[in-house]
């Protein structure tokens, strides 16, 4: 794992945290490509398309299905340089959760509209969703190069169906990387920079975005820092679970895993802390310091309700223990996944698992 130096953390005034919102296809994990490969994210042998699609069967599918999230350096043409926290969420129904969950870590969206297609069902969703958590919304029409393009036509229809002003959304192919600067000097002017009541004097308070199974660290925390500062070697206290734990490391992803030495008001980053049981990172839990604890936890994130419903039964009796443990790495990893034990006298001992779609 690379190491990067910091030693203040960065004013607010320059950090941006922004989610990338839109239908099926509109081209989401394309612009997060361009955008990292712009602003030096990832060198251009490292580069591959759709970069944060990293699961196997993202890949195999062209499809995005758990939200990703990087932290870029942008050099404005103002000469300032701010830190871009972008995450690319999915567009499909069934992943839902991962994009209520990015959003609430983000002051602002890129709602991304295929310039042929206009604005689709989960356009709407999406926008809706942002719009619920008070996000400032810029609108990037994407495919322009494309003959079918028709960018004024749907400017129109975004005004009239969602009722956002779109006269200066920015037109840009993604796949050619025409429009890219507009884009960043867009997320620079037009979002807002994250805000925190105590700065970074205050009790930390921060919100458990994400995590993940790592096969070499173990549990993998993504963490949006809100007040305070989070520091190798601190002793934290998860406010869900009143589990304790002290952190091993703290880094952020450019999309690679770069530690850095504490990550301040605004920030986001992941946190590795020895925890061994997947169930305690409960997604939407509160992160406080164990001696000094904030007053009040974060509301956290609505519990999810299943959509479809499966039972699932081993093959053989003896591999219960060993499914029980899949189902529960599994949950860890997809929050949204449900399950719960059931017996049936034909199948004996199983699993009742609830999904959000038949995607899921």
């Amino acid at each position: 794992m690379a190491r990067m130096s910091t030693n203040s953390t960065t004013p607010l005034s320059h950090i941006r945290n922004f989610s990338i919102v839109a239908h099926i296809d509109h081209g989401k994990s394309t612009l997060a490509d361009r955008l990292i490969q712009t602003t030096g994210g990832l060198a251009e042998r490292e580069m591959s398309e759709q970069v944060l699609d990293n699961m196997e069967i993202e890949r195999e599918r062209g499809i995005t299905i758990k939200a990703q999230t990087v932290r870029l350096h942008y050099k404005a043409q103002n000469g300032e340089t701010y830190i871009l926290n972008l995450i690319d969420t999915p567009g499909h129904v069934d992943f839902a959760y991962e994009v209520s969950r990015s959003l609430s870590a983000c002051e602002g969206s890129l709602l991304v509209v295929d310039a042929s297609q206009g604005v689709e069902a989960q356009t709407l969703a999406n926008v809706y969703q942002a719009i619920d958590n008070n996000h400032e919304l810029v609108t990037v029409l994407n495919k322009i190069d494309l003959p079918a393009a028709e960018p004024d036509r749907i400017k129109d229809q975004i005004e009239e169906v969602i009722g956002i002003d779109a006269s200066d959304a920015v037109l840009i192919s993604a796949k050619t990387g025409l429009g890219i600067p507009d884009v960043l000097e867009a997320i620079v002017h037009k979002l807002p920079a994250p805000k925190s009541a105590g700065g970074e004097k205050a009790p930390l308070k921060a919100l458990l975005v994400d995590s993940w199974y790592d096969t070499y660290l173990g549990v993998m925390v993504l963490v949006r820092i809100i007040d305070g500062t989070l520091t190798k070697g601190q002793t934290i206290r998860m406010m869900g679970t009143d589990a304790k734990y002290q952190i091993e490391r703290v880094g952020v992803l450019t999309p690679k895993m770069v530690a850095v030495d504490s990550l301040g008001p605004g920030e986001i980053g992941f946190i590795t802390a020895s925890i061994k049981e997947v169930a305690d990172t409960r997604v939407g839990d509160t992160i406080t310091e164990d001696k000094k604890p904030c007053a009040q936890a974060l509301p956290g994130f609505k519990p999810v309700q299943p959509v479809v419903c499966c039972g699932l039964f081993p093959v053989d009796a003896a591999d219960f223990d060993e499914l029980r443990a899949a189902m529960g790495k599994l949950r860890l990893n997809d929050a949204s996944f449900t399950f719960e034990m059931e017996s049936s006298a034909a199948l004996g001992f199983g699993f009742r698992c609830g999904f959000l779609g038949l995607l899921h």
